[in-house]
């Protein structure tokens, strides 16, 4: 759809940028913090591990200073469970509670808001040890530790996210690393996990509402849109399948309480049903989101299954590679689009797209939590970083954001990933999405000293101008 004249941006947009705590933060062992999944998972030795990572715990204040000159108005991290209750029951560590603390005073001494995430990946390896999210005794544990938050942050935080990217943890389980004895859960495993994930995420959001009236709270998920490769209608229906089944399932889940149909006959077909007790439905249901929040980096496209086993593309990447999978869906390579160097797809229609769905799905507001590109960038000899290509990217998927207000959605915050070069899961600091360089290598921490990217002064204009991107090419 065509208009003679967009939308602009509201006023109280929330132009931020994101981070999570295992990838910026390092001090891993620092301040009685205990040991995650995270630190525990065996991970490419080729690349950086997590311990420094960008040294942010150390640095917070001076890198808090940058977001503010950057612009930021709000500033979306994920607080480490393991640095508020080590072992994730049992004593609670004070040094971690002020911590976060003291970081959040820090925005909101320069007036940015802070949007916390309560758990991104990095559970508590006790809790692991102990069967993790199979357990059922991990959904106790998890409303507990958010119970702490609440109590301790609830006056001082108005956005809380609940579970970052549950559909990667299930659908990707190698996505944060592979366990010590190199097996990954059973899809009967990641599916009872889901469940209690999402029992758990009801119970937290219930008492979001009921300790912090003045708060709101919603679930991030990883989400996008297929593509059918064809006009063939069996390559719409795959398409369908794998929208369903990567997104709407879950999403559908943490916002009405209720098993997509297809979901559970997908999960009948295999075996892979979830045992459900007396009650979960309910709770999951009385979580009740006030927003959605989407982490968007690509789209797919999609062909019909045939049923082999060639369906399924070789493990390259990470979780925005669509791989396949017999008699659900094939990947397809779409000619109208371009690729990062790392194999995503760059898609900024996409985005609307992927907007105008949820939001017509759910009435609910929506949230972008990330977005972004990863490049190897380089520094110069004049402490200069020339990332022209980030650049074009969020100014192309801005501009699309424009487009889904203009169409009508309720899109209330921008955050990409990341507000500072954090470490890549998969590729370290090979792969760098921040506005603000860290100078560091792969093993050699050098000085890590923060450089502003070209991205920074170009971010810097829009949110000045609110939006209006036009003006600063």
């Amino acid at each position: 759809m065509l208009y003679n004249k967009l939308k602009p941006f509201p006023d109280d947009f929330l132009w931020g940028a994101s981070t999570s705590a295992y990838q910026v933060e390092g001090a891993w062992n620092t301040d009685g913090k205990g040991l995650s999944v995270i630190d525990m998972m065996n991970h490419s030795t080729e690349s950086a591990d997590f311990t420094v990572a960008s040294d942010h715990y150390h640095q917070f204040k001076d890198d808090i200073r940058l977001f503010h000159e950057l612009g930021l108005k709000t500033y979306r991290f994920s607080i480490a469970w393991t640095r508020i209750i080590p072992n994730g029951t049992g004593e609670i560590n004070e040094q971690g509670l002020q911590y976060y603390e003291e970081l959040i005073d820090e925005l909101h001494r320069y007036g940015i808001e802070p949007i916390v995430t309560l758990y991104h990946f990095d559970l508590p390896y006790t809790l692991q040890e102990n069967g993790g999210w199979e357990n059922r005794d991990t959904i106790a544990a998890f409303v507990n530790y958010s119970r702490v938050l609440f109590s301790r942050l609830g006056k001082k935080v108005t956005y809380w996210l609940t579970i970052n990217e549950q559909n990667t943890l299930i659908l990707h389980p190698g996505a944060v690393g592979m366990p010590k004895n190199g097996e990954l859960p059973s899809k009967k495993s990641l599916y009872q996990q889901n469940h209690h994930m999402l029992v758990a995420q009801g119970e937290v959001m219930a008492l979001c509402h009921s300790m912090c009236p003045q708060a709101k709270i919603g679930p991030a998920l990883n989400m996008t849109s297929m593509y059918q490769a064809t006009s063939k209608p069996e390559d719409a229906i795959a398409a369908h399948n794998w929208e369903t089944l990567r997104g709407w399932s879950f999403l559908d889940l943490a916002t009405r309480g209720e098993y997509n149909y297809l979901l559970w006959r997908y999960l009948e077909e295999r075996g892979w049903q979830p045992k459900i007790e007396q009650g979960d439905l309910k709770i999951i249901k009385e979580g009740n989101p006030d927003f959605i929040a989407i982490n968007y980096y690509s789209t797919a496209t999609i062909s019909e299954s045939t049923g082999e086993k060639s369906d399924v593309m070789p493990r390259a990447g990470d979780q925005q590679i669509m791989l396949g999978e017999p008699g659900v869906y094939r990947p397809e390579e779409n000619p109208f689009l371009d690729k990062t160097k790392y194999g995503w797809i760059i898609d900024p229609v996409g985005l609307r797209l992927t907007l105008r769905k949820v939001y017509e799905r759910y009435s609910l507001p929506i949230l972008i939590s990330e977005n972004g590109i990863g490049a190897p960038d380089q520094l110069n000899d004049d402490l200069t970083v020339h990332d022209t290509y980030r650049i074009n990217f969020i100014k192309a998927h801005i501009e699309q954001i424009q487009q889904a207000l203009t169409d009508g959605v309720e899109v209330f915050g921008y955050c990409p990933w990341a507000a500072i070069d954090v470490v890549s899961t998969h590729q370290g600091y090979n792969k760098r999405y921040g506005f603000i360089y860290v100078n560091r290598g792969e093993f050699d921490l050098m000085d890590l000293k923060r450089v502003k990217k070209d991205s920074f002064f170009w971010y810097q204009k829009v949110i000045e101008s609110n939006g209006a991107i036009g003006l600063y090419e």
